[in-house]
């Protein structure tokens, strides 16, 4: 089968990218033929296979003249119709393609009946601002059913009046042109979470199903430590929730004398970084609290296999993040926020713990639970590892996805006859 992946992104800037790369190889494995469609960017990787680029848009800095490019792309369109006669795929499978991409590559998928799997990161297709999270980063779901005024009314996107107005209008035109609820013949999310968002939008439980991410197990069966500390990575940013991890873990070591020297060490980078190396500075936590800053992926996993247990202390709906099934295949528990995807991942006194998201004294007697309890830690781990081999499965992920891909051609040769 001849399978074009379309990203909009052709480096690893995030999750998505990871998937898009690993799907790649993952349909290789089973000897299909692969070709991606892309922006152009100078930190693009080179896969040996196809790949076909259209010029990259950025939109922070890009021509005010271009804005209504992220709508619709007459340039992108003729290029994916290039890509269509050149590489001639049997399915399409979309990733982020919004905005950068536009939504004429899917006019011009519809037009040569070239069925359609996308493969939903985010709840961009329900929300302007990607994340329904409005501009005081606090949950919001104002927009279900396109009521996308709401956008423009909370300037949810950045804080700005033109990016809201281009965003809620760009949403807009979407849902007049039915391309989730007509064109795209089959949504894929990697949590029940966001199927649930996706159905109560509008969109057809019979075209979407809900299948965790995958990930290639190999390089996760590390020698474990435990060298008593918590453990955090990820975007230092207010929907992390890394300041309530901060202050449940800073009241943690205060209120308990036997935990005073605990440390909780925090990987990554991010908005937040100045914020939170004041707030160590000003309580004197720089005994406890550590910043490791960005860490490559073997790195992360040393740091991972050290650790007591982890905690996932988001405020936001995530989806299904790579690093909690990262931290679990190494074997580690979670405490997570009760929270999107996390809860199907992180399953409350089985394979960890979960706590209301936005309850510090909660999240601060979950890990006071985890320190004062070898015999838990070590089980939750154990388990959080079964889990993670069983659900993250290559092998499971493929099956599930060729019988996507067998249906939704199927009911396009119906469709066409």
């Amino acid at each position: 089968m001849r399978i074009l992946l379309v990203n909009k992104f052709h480096y690893l800037k995030g999750g998505s990218e990871k998937y898009y790369f690993e799907l790649g190889k993952l349909l290789k494995d089973y000897g299909n033929e692969i070709a991606y469609f892309t922006m152009e960017n100078d930190k693009n990787i080179e896969t040996g296979d196809k790949q076909y680029y259209v010029n990259e848009i950025d939109l922070n800095n890009g021509s005010k003249l271009k804005a209504l490019d992220i709508i619709y792309s007459k340039e992108n369109y003729k290029k994916f119709e290039k890509v269509i006669k050149d590489f001639k795929p049997d399915i399409v499978h979309l990733n982020n393609f919004q905005r950068q991409l536009s939504e004429s590559i899917i006019e011009c998928c519809y037009k040569y009946k070239i069925p359609m799997v996308f493969t939903a990161h985010d709840v961009q297709a329900i929300c302007p601002a990607i994340s329904m999270l409005d501009s005081d980063k606090r949950i919001c779901e104002d927009c279900i059913n396109g009521k996308y005024m709401n956008c423009i009314k909370k300037k949810c996107i950045k804080k700005s009046n033109m990016k809201s107005i281009l965003g809620a209008i760009e949403a807009k035109y979407y849902r007049i042109k039915k391309v989730y609820t007509k064109k795209i013949n089959y949504i894929i999310t990697p949590s029940e979470f966001c199927r649930n968002k996706f159905i109560k939008d509008g969109i057809s439980q019979e075209k979407i199903k809900s299948i965790h991410n995958f990930i290639d197990t190999n390089g996760y069966n590390l020698k474990l430590e435990d060298q008593d500390y918590v453990f955090y990575s990820g975007r230092l940013s207010i929907e992390k929730g890394i300041s309530n991890l901060i202050e449940a873990f800073s009241k943690l070591i205060k209120e308990n004398k036997n935990l005073k020297d605990k440390k909780l060490l925090i990987a990554g980078d991010g908005p937040e970084k100045e914020n939170i190396e004041k707030i160590i500075k000003i309580n004197k936590l720089e005994k406890n609290i550590i910043l490791l800053g960005y860490l490559n992926q073997d790195e992360l996993k040393d740091y991972i296999r050290k650790c007591k247990f982890a905690v996932v202390p988001s405020i936001c709906y995530e989806n299904c993040p790579y690093s909690v099934i990262e931290i679990q295949l190494i074997g580690k528990a979670i405490i997570g926020a009760d929270i999107g995807g996390i809860p199907e991942m992180v399953i409350n006194n089985e394979n960890g713990l979960t706590y209301k998201y936005d309850d510090i004294n909660e999240l601060m007697e979950n890990m006071k639970l985890l320190f004062d309890n070898e015999d838990i830690v070590r089980k939750y781990g154990i388990k959080a590892k079964e889990f993670a081999k069983k659900e993250y499965s290559k092998k499971e992920y493929y099956d599930k996805l060729i019988n996507i891909y067998n249906k939704v051609k199927i009911d396009n040769s119906k469709e066409e006859k």
